[in-house]
């Protein structure tokens, strides 16, 4: 049996085996371990398995508390969701027949207060990922969560803009729109040579 991680462009390979790890838990049905990964005060065997795919001391946190959100979003799940995305595009399935994403006012504070924290914001990520869950929505890539909170405070990956870009300019927008940026830079260039 292959476990799938979706790990795209932006991940690394232990944020991906740190996902098939997780993923492999749902699979096998392994309810005791995923519990144990929801208890985070309480940390026993499953919270340090976690932490072995963490490639340095410094991103323990980061894999600790995603392999946290990880359960909180499979919690009574018999599948694993790998998920996709980043967490800003994630949000805008946030919402019901009403409204989705930046037309629904709570996922638009919610997206607001994790995009304008300083720290990583784990509260209002857990409400997002509880948020996705409720919703029955697909969470983000798990895999592209870890490589982005370990980018969280690099101000040239800018990792909370993104996000907030992803929230509220649908993804088919903003490859048209970076497709007429480009046209426009070309034609600039042109223009002057």
């Amino acid at each position: 049996m292959t476990i799938r991680t979706d790990a795209g462009p932006g991940t690394s390979d232990s944020s991906a085996a740190l996902t098939g790890w997780l993923a492999s838990l749902v699979h096998n049905h392994d309810y005791a371990s995923l519990a144990e990964l929801r208890r985070p005060r309480v940390q026993r065997g499953p919270h340090y398995r976690a932490l072995w795919f963490s490639p340095t001391e410094a991103q323990h946190e980061v894999y600790g508390q995603v392999a946290f959100l990880f359960a909180v979003y499979h919690q009574g799940r018999s599948k694993p969701a790998f998920g996709y995305g980043s967490l800003g595009e994630a949000a805008r399935r946030i919402g019901s027949q009403v409204g989705r994403g930046p037309d629904d006012p709570g996922a638009a504070r919610l997206v607001d207060r994790i995009v304008s924290s300083r720290r990583v914001p784990w509260r209002h990520l857990q409400h997002a990922v509880a948020r996705l869950r409720a919703c029955e929505q697909q969470p983000p890539s798990w895999a592209q969560l870890v490589y982005d909170l370990n980018r969280w405070h690099d101000r040239k990956a800018r990792v909370p803009y993104t996000w907030g870009v992803d929230f509220h300019i649908p993804a088919a927008r903003a490859a048209a729109r970076s497709t007429t940026l480009s046209a426009a830079s070309s034609l600039r260039k042109d223009s002057t040579t």
